[in-house]
């Protein structure tokens, strides 16, 4: 099982290499080293040889009809079918297999510290093969319905972005701004991945602005990476910034002492999906449950707040009391 597993990750690895627009044409040497890396962790040859590569892309052809061909001129392979993906073949058994063979190992491991942080996206793929023994069956969609996020965009740049964020190199890339609807040129030092609510965010410093910024992924336009190290000392540990951060927003400021009472009932969901990690009940009383939380003001925490309307009263500090006043005067003014 372990010979056929790691063959068919293989196959998913050189699929998506030949399918990476941002670099095209992938030699044996490249697809042998992404392999490696993602299956090992390590790109020195030791485990996978350009023998082994060879016989992939033959059984990709073969078992699979995947238009690869080798192109002299560029020096390296490509799909002549630009819109293949293996992931648009139905599953084989021996896919099927590989898939029950890996979740029963992710499942024996969802609690260990390495993994504790994706322990939900486990569940959640366990929970899919427990419903179905064929994980194929888009029948089962009939009967049950999970949560899709929807894509926003970006995900190609994942892995450039983490290689830089390694090496210590600059990236050069166009931001769009949602105010202001312009592209502008960046040049950033990148430190962090981040994902929010099914989106994708980079936090870097930003040579021009000298700061640490924060730019999401679906709004970066014509990313490039570079051997330029920037020896920059950037004084950024990523549970400190977030620490009193609620999503992706982590002020530079002091974070505030935040009360707000909310209706019991309101209160019974806030208490299973805290806001924060600080939050704690300080009073029950008998219509209202009174919560305590440290945290930065910010835009995701003020519709965090409007999202339950009126079941909720912000105590203090009287800086978000006004921004919550201000945001519901809006509202009212929208249907009048």
């Amino acid at each position: 099982m372990p010979h056929i597993k790691n063959a068919l990750i293989r196959f998913r690895i050189i699929d998506r290499a030949l399918r990476n627009s941002y670099n095209p044409f992938p030699s044996k040497a490249m697809l042998r080293e992404a392999c490696e890396e993602a299956l090992y962790g390590s790109v020195d040859g030791a485990n996978i040889c350009d023998s082994t590569i060879e016989k992939d892309m033959f059984a990709m052809k073969m078992e699979h009809d995947a238009p690869i061909k080798d192109s002299k001129r560029n020096g390296g392979y490509y799909y002549t079918d630009p819109q293949f993906s293996l992931d648009e073949i139905p599953l084989t058994n021996e896919d099927l297999d590989a898939i029950r063979f890996a979740t029963n190992t992710l499942s024996q491991f969802k609690d260990v510290g390495l993994f504790k942080q994706f322990g939900f996206a486990i569940d959640k793929i366990v929970d899919r093969i427990n419903i179905s023994n064929d994980p194929s069956d888009k029948a089962i969609g009939d009967y049950v319905q999970f949560e899709t996020p929807v894509s926003t965009g970006g995900n190609e740049f994942l892995n450039p972005i983490l290689q830089s964020i390694k090496t210590k190199t600059a990236l050069f890339f166009d931001y769009e701004s949602f105010q202001t609807q312009k592209r502008k040129a960046r040049k950033v030092l990148p430190l962090l991945l981040k994902e929010y609510r099914n989106r994708w965010y980079l936090l870097s410093y930003d040579v021009v602005k000298e700061g640490i910024i924060t730019y999401a992924l679906d709004r970066i336009y014509d990313l490039q990476t570079s051997e330029e190290k920037l020896n920059i000392q950037v004084d950024f540990k990523p549970d400190q910034f977030f620490k009193h951060a609620i999503g992706i927003t982590a002020s530079g400021g002091q974070p505030e002492k935040v009360i707000f009472k909310a209706d019991n009932v309101a209160a019974k969901y806030i208490e299973s999906q805290p806001f924060h990690v600080s939050q704690q009940i300080v009073k029950e009383g008998k219509n209202k449950t009174t919560f305590e939380m440290t945290v930065f003001i910010s835009e995701e925490l003020i519709r965090s707040i409007l999202s339950f309307g009126g079941e909720i009263e912000v105590v203090e500090p009287e800086i978000l009391k006004e921004q919550i006043i201000r945001r519901i005067k809006s509202m009212v003014e929208n249907y009048y």
